[in-house]
């Protein structure tokens, strides 16, 4: 487990600073293993009702956040919580520009790094004082800490790539094992495509209609973790695409191979235009969660939604990688998606509420389980060796950063809505067939120099 983090921190986060800022911090070190701490910076004892609002992106956790809020208040009658999420194949980023302009500051909301971190400055409290801040494990908060101080609680270690249904392989008599390359992704897909037509699989697999499916409709499974295949292999981390004036798109063309290896072995392979209407929810819950599809890609947060579907399908998940053609073709990629920041406007006593929430969800053993068992989290925080994940998805994250086949997420160093608002929507363009690569590239990157 210990190499597994120090992989993560060399591989994926860097350890430098915010332009304009001082170029280095002193890595957060790994403390030693303490029992967790519960409801250590506890709003003073008072009868004073609260209300804590909280305005988060990830749509996976809801159900698991809204059992946590009411444990907690529970144990803490006088403190209310409003959850409000907006994700999946909404913009957060927007939304959250919306909320905080209409007047109902949210007192917790999400940042996703050094771009949001500068936008946001001026409502961001500081938390390196926070009781978990100790605990976050070595570099994982880097993305979010500036002259020394921290603005962030990492929401938890993700991963993404592939994810592919190991029973349809097995069927398929592809071992999944042996795939490291591109050309050997596009065989794997031309043997299912194969089987699928003949009539093979459709007795253990009667829905199978495709070997993969691919979100078109979601700019930010196309314009931030696609495009980060290409771009983590011209910039080291997120900070140092932050920092970049411009970009040479060095890698164009292995980003529209892969994206074309996702589109020509789709359903939609004989129109991509409709690649543009496939969305989260048809690729996930009505895709490789009921077997109409063998791959996605998409994260080990899909994990507790398919087994919401079929706990065997859950069960038979793995990761292969996300193949950048000549490029880097083995690997996945690994980061911190967002993380929990706190407004500094909002009324003392609402903060204080909302720091002791977030210490109890990743600190209290009660709240740990919750991360853990329901969230379905690899924990950003040390303490947790008596509860760790168990969901395959989670498992093989962690042997690729054993193995050191990872990818940095540098699109979080992106400019504000360029990933989504301009590469995303470029590739639904090319797509459609009204923009060719050489417009889609064009365009990125004359966008990225001028909103740089």
């Amino acid at each position: 487990m210990k190499k597994f983090f120090s992989l993560l921190m060399v591989l994926t986060l860097a350890a430098s600073m915010l332009a304009g800022c001082s170029p280095a911090q002193e890595p957060v070190a790994e403390p030693a293993e303490t029992p967790a701490e519960t409801s250590a910076e506890a709003p003073a004892e008072t009868s004073e009702e609260v209300e804590v609002d909280i305005f988060q992106f990830k749509v996976e956790i809801v159900e698991a956040l809204e059992k946590a809020i009411e444990l907690y208040e529970a144990e803490n009658p006088n403190v209310r919580i409003n959850l409000q999420t907006v994700g999946g194949g909404d913009d957060y980023g927007a939304a959250l520009r919306a909320q905080f302009q209409s007047g109902n500051e949210p007192d917790i909301y999400n940042v996703g790094g050094p771009q949001d971190v500068k936008d946001w400055m001026e409502k961001l409290e500081d938390l390196s004082d926070a009781p978990w801040a100790d605990k976050v494990l070595e570099g994982v908060a880097s993305g979010v800490t500036v002259d020394g101080k921290v603005y962030g609680l990492p929401y938890n270690i993700e991963g993404y790539g592939l994810a592919y249904n190991k029973a349809i392989f097995e069927a398929a008599g592809i071992d999944a094992s042996s795939i490291d390359t591109f050309d050997k992704m596009e065989d794997a897909f031309k043997t299912i495509m194969a089987k699928i037509e003949s009539g093979e699989l459709e007795g253990q697999f009667p829905l199978l209609e495709a070997p993969v499916s691919y979100a078109a409709a979601e700019t930010w499974v196309t314009g931030l973790h696609s495009s980060n295949g290409a771009f983590a292999n011209e910039f080291a981390s997120s900070i140092e695409a932050f920092s970049a004036k411009n970009i040479e798109f060095k890698h164009a063309d292995a980003y529209k191979a892969y994206l074309d290896l996702m589109a020509d072995y789709s359903p939609n392979a004989a129109n991509k235009a409709k690649m543009n209407s496939v969305d989260y929810a048809t690729q996930v819950d009505e895709g490789i969660a009921i077997e109409r599809v063998a791959v996605i890609q998409q994260g080990n947060w899909i994990y507790g939604g398919v087994k919401n579907v079929d706990e065997a399908v859950a069960e038979n998940l793995g990761f292969l990688p996300m193949p950048m053609k000549g490029v880097r073709e083995d690997s996945i990629a690994i980061g911190v998606p967002m993380y929990w920041a706190l407004n500094s406007e909002s009324a003392s006593a609402d903060k204080a509420a909302a720091k002791d929430f977030l210490n109890w969800l990743y600190t209290s053993e009660e709240g740990k389980k919750l991360v853990v068992n329901e969230m379905f989290f690899i924990p950003p925080l040390s303490g947790y060796d008596d509860v760790k994940p168990a969901d395959p998805l989670a498992q093989d994250i962690m042997m690729y950063a054993n193995e050191g086949r990872t990818m940095p997420w540098v699109f979080m160093g992106y400019p504000t809505d360029w990933g989504q608002g301009v590469l995303g929507e470029q590739v639904q363009k090319y797509y459609a067939g009204v923009a060719t690569w050489e417009e889609v590239v064009e365009t990125a990157i004359a966008k990225w120099n001028e909103m740089k």
